[in-house]
């Protein structure tokens, strides 16, 4: 059935209306559309003809699925619905002028669009208040054009988002020298970005990418040993997840400089940083990120010496791995069952004592194991290599040097490791040098083989976070 003949004209009404004009100084269509259906009785299959778009884009757009940002179609809409063109930060429209009105290009004038509004300034009889109320007019229309104004849209974010998660997952498997001109072009892309104009809602998205990046760069960094580089990208991913209130980002920073003191030799600082973490207010955001705080604060703790609050703190953070909900992202950013239980055996080898020391073997054992059965494109070969090495020093310290020994050749095996490994071995080296394994001739022939090893170029080529 053919709709009915209504006049092109929105009602000044609806013109002058407050809602109506916000609406348009933000260019939110789908409020617009909107009010022109229930002020003016013009619905989508008419509004979709007078603006030459589809039926179904105008419903997407109403339903706040889609939105409408290129230029000639704000001119369509404005054209097709008659809204005057400075509502919508547009220049004034033809119609808008009447051909008894139409003056040289040399003698610009400005006139009304009803019989009902006020003279503007250029036209006889406006007076001051009439020049005055235009000016304050075009301030708004070049206040909406800036507002409106942005260099990303959704499909740019969400390429950003699959981006993040991509590098995310690979960190935990695949070279580092083939990730880190990958980190470097994103986090480039976005930084340039940020560099321009968005919507508050996009500047925020694009703060919390930049971010995640961000740890990525860290992690690398700390990777290859070099902390300062390190220290200086966490501040970075500080600064994004305050800026963007992001909890999970902000809590995961902390989480990662509490790592980076702990392989400093800071254990006071690291544990106090864990702590911060899972602690403050705001809390630490959905996930397993509550269980990585709590699993660092408890290794740090006992590092330490303070073997009270290392095992309190542990106990905590295995009734907050029973508690976790699915990770934002996937890869060095989760916190998998393995690398807890791996937590969980450093954590109980540095309290020590007969039975911390079986409990150890049991952890680092499980945490092997579970390495072991895992997916091979999500193992991370320095987290494994970091089980094993616990696994050894476990079995050293109940005095299996044998076993240790064979743990051990499952690490020598890699051709190069992180520096974070390259730190346990020298620890388990010096170890070995002490009372009661001195004079032993396996422990003797394990010193020379740790010293071998470790003189390598120390370039993560399986790269992972450091333990």
């Amino acid at each position: 059935m053919p709709e009915p003949s209504r006049s092109k004209e929105l009602p000044v009404s609806l013109l002058t209306h407050p809602v109506m004009i916000e609406a348009c100084q933000v260019r939110d269509f789908g409020r617009i559309f909107q009010l022109v259906k229930a002020r003016a009785g013009i619905y989508p299959s008419m509004i979709a003809r007078r603006c030459d778009l589809t039926p179904s884009r105008v419903g997407e757009v109403i339903a706040g699925r889609r939105q409408l940002l290129h230029m000639d179609v704000v001119e369509r809409i404005s054209d097709g619905l008659r809204i005057p063109g400075h509502m919508l930060g547009l220049a004034r429209r033809v119609w808008e002028t009447p051909p008894s009105l139409t003056v040289m290009p040399d003698e610009p004038a400005e006139v009304p669009t009803s019989a009902g509004e006020p003279l503007v300034a250029g036209l006889p009889g406006a007076d001051e208040g009439a020049r005055s109320l235009a000016a304050d007019t075009e301030v708004s229309a070049r206040l909406a054009r800036h507002v409106a104004e942005t260099n990303v849209n959704a499909l740019v974010l969400e390429q950003l988002d699959a981006d993040v998660e991509r590098l995310a997952r690979d960190f935990v498997s695949r070279p580092l020298p083939l990730l880190i001109p990958e980190i470097r072009t994103a986090r480039d892309a976005v930084f340039r970005l940020l560099e321009g104009r968005q919507h508050p809602s996009q500047t925020r998205h694009l703060y919390v990418v930049a971010g995640w990046l961000s740890g990525l760069a860290a992690h690398a960094s700390l990777d290859l040993g070099n902390r300062s580089a390190a220290a200086t990208h966490a501040r970075t991913v500080v600064q994004c997840a305050e800026i963007s209130e992001h909890s999970s980002l902000r809590a995961w920073a902390r989480s990662f400089q509490s790592l980076a003191a702990y392989w400093a030799g800071d254990y006071r600082r690291a544990g106090d940083l864990a702590q911060a973490g899972h602690s403050e207010g705001r809390g630490p955001g959905a996930g397993t990120i509550r269980a990585r705080l709590l699993s660092l604060e408890a290794r740090a703790r006992a590092a330490e010496g303070d073997k009270r609050s290392a095992l309190r703190v542990l106990a905590l953070a295995h009734e907050a791995r029973g508690a976790a909900g699915p990770d934002e992202l996937p890869g060095v950013f989760s916190f998998p069952e393995a690398k807890q239980w791996a937590y969980a055996g450093t954590t109980l080898l540095a309290v020590g004592g007969d039975e911390q020391t079986r409990h150890a073997i049991g952890a680092s054992s499980r945490a092997v194991e579970l390495y072991h059965a895992g997916p091979e494109g999500e193992r991370s070969p320095g987290d494994l290599q970091a089980a094993h090495l616990d696994l050894a020093t476990a079995y050293l310290a109940s005095g299996q040097v044998e076993r240790a020994g064979a743990k051990l050749s499952e690490v020598f095996a890699a051709e190069v490791f992180t520096a974070s490994i390259t730190i346990r071995l020298r620890n388990l080296a010096a170890l070995l040098g002490s009372e009661p394994y001195r004079g032993a001739r396996s422990a003797v022939d394990l010193r020379a083989h740790i010293h071998e090893v470790t003189v390598r170029p120390a370039l993560a080529s399986n790269p992972t976070e450091p333990r």
